[in-house]
């Protein structure tokens, strides 16, 4: 993609401080870090979200991610540290190449996730998992 900034980082047109490469996927720093040590792994290959991404390139990118995540960890000296990934600007997607943050984490770092959590009414969770039951059967007989 042409004025993807992450498809420049991959051909050589922008600058990256490249952590790991191989004919596939690429690791670099996050030039605007949550925390130090803070890497981004992405697909050569220009994918807008998680879910354009065939199966095989998706399984690729999680097979680097625990190696990755130790070398963050160990060179941050690092308490632990989170996965993240964003589809859509809705969710916090800002560039639109599909890409995974490994952020190392300390102890009291100041940074935290918000997350806040929900409760079903009463029947709305089997509801749910019967609609994402079928659009699993509705996937699995497309091929998609």
């Amino acid at each position: 993609m042409p004025d993807c900034i992450f498809c420049k980082i991959v051909v050589g047109e922008i600058p990256s401080a490249k952590v790991y490469e191989d004919a596939a996927k690429l690791a670099f720093m996050d030039i605007n870090p949550v925390q130090p040590g803070h890497v981004l792994l992405i697909p050569k290959k220009h994918y807008e979200r998680l879910t354009d991404l065939p199966d095989e390139a998706a399984a690729d990118l999680a097979a680097a991610l625990p190696r990755l995540a130790r070398a963050a960890v160990a060179a941050a000296r690092a308490d632990g540290f989170n996965i993240f990934q964003a589809n859509g600007r809705c969710s916090g997607q800002t560039v639109s190449h599909v890409h995974i943050h490994i952020i190392p984490r300390r102890n009291n770092d100041g940074y935290s996730f918000h997350w806040r959590p929900g409760q079903y009414a009463p029947g709305e969770q089997e509801a749910w998992r019967k609609k994402i039951s079928d659009e699993l059967v509705k996937t699995r007989k497309s091929g998609s």
